[in-house]
């Protein structure tokens, strides 16, 4: 008994004393408190980012005022859910897209990588930092669309569901895309053309500026392969009539197909992300 006792106590590691490193979920919190933080620190880029939407949405529901004939809705309820897609797609796949290549070609993810971090904790980070931003936008958004143009917000349960699954699927869809883009710049000054361009365009073709029954067949053939169509489509059956279903390509908002859609660039993105993302610059080899 006291050669086992004694071989008991030879081989039990020994308590240094010192508590456990902090997991990758803690650090991504600080990490993502610390991105917040740098965010709302640079004032000009906190404006563009809050007053994008709704500069836009003053913009065109100004223009076309006219209400949408046998619809029932208005052209302010049209771009409400059309600039609160938008919007979720630039907090999320314009900002990462542009803001992570610009951190890797001034090394500073090289420099993070060197690091006891977890590289989970970096992503957790900006994931935190996307989502704070893009709710505080779309909060934003939404009530200058009730104050000034008196546009009806759900009125049930049922509806801010459908909104809240829509919401994170497509935000969580457009940064997985953000960050699988930010390693096709080759230095931080190509960062903002070759983010920028494709979202503009998606924005054309997905019926975010244009009524959707006026974008031609074969761009909306186009836009069904990627989120941003789906989310501008779910946004519009949360905040339209049902009668505005009509305006759509199938005649209702195909939510099952929607979410369908959403999930696969979810998987789509995350798969792109850990075949693509690169902790150093080309030119660093």
């Amino acid at each position: 008994m006291a050669e086992t006792t004694a071989a008991t106590t030879a081989t039990a590691p020994r308590s240094t004393g010192q508590a456990a490193p902090p997991g990758a979920w803690r650090l991504g919190m600080v990490r993502g408190a610390m991105e917040i933080k740098l965010f709302f620190r640079q004032r000009e880029q906190v404006i563009f980012t809050f007053a994008f939407p709704i500069v836009f949405l003053f913009l065109f529901a100004s223009i076309f005022h006219d209400d949408m004939a046998d619809t029932g809705s208005t052209a302010s309820q049209y771009y409400v859910a059309s600039m609160t897609a938008a919007g979720i797609m630039s907090t999320s796949f314009q900002s990462l897209g542009i803001s992570i290549a610009v951190e890797r070609d001034e090394k500073v993810l090289r420099r993070l990588r060197g690091t006891p971090m977890p590289p989970a904790a970096y992503f957790l980070g900006k994931i935190w930092l996307v989502l704070v931003t893009g709710l505080l936008e779309t909060a934003a958004l939404l009530v200058f669309g009730a104050t000034v143009y008196d546009v009806d917000l759900p009125s049930d349960a049922t509806g801010w569901l459908t909104f809240g699954w829509i919401f994170v699927l497509g935000i969580t869809a457009c940064a997985l895309l953000g960050i699988a883009i930010s390693s096709v710049p080759k230095s931080a000054r190509s960062a903002t053309s070759v983010v920028v361009l494709p979202f503009l365009v998606l924005q054309f073709i997905s019926g975010v500026y244009i009524l959707i029954d006026t974008v031609p067949s074969w761009m909306l053939t186009v836009s069904s392969f990627f989120p941003l169509k789906w989310l501008c489509q779910g946004l519009r059956g949360v905040f339209l009539p049902q009668a505005a279903a009509a305006l759509e390509p199938a005649g209702s908002w195909e939510y099952g197909r929607t979410a369908l859609v959403l999930a696969a660039w979810c998987v789509g993105g995350l798969v792109l992300c850990l075949l693509t993302f690169r902790w150093k610059s080309r030119n660093d080899g």
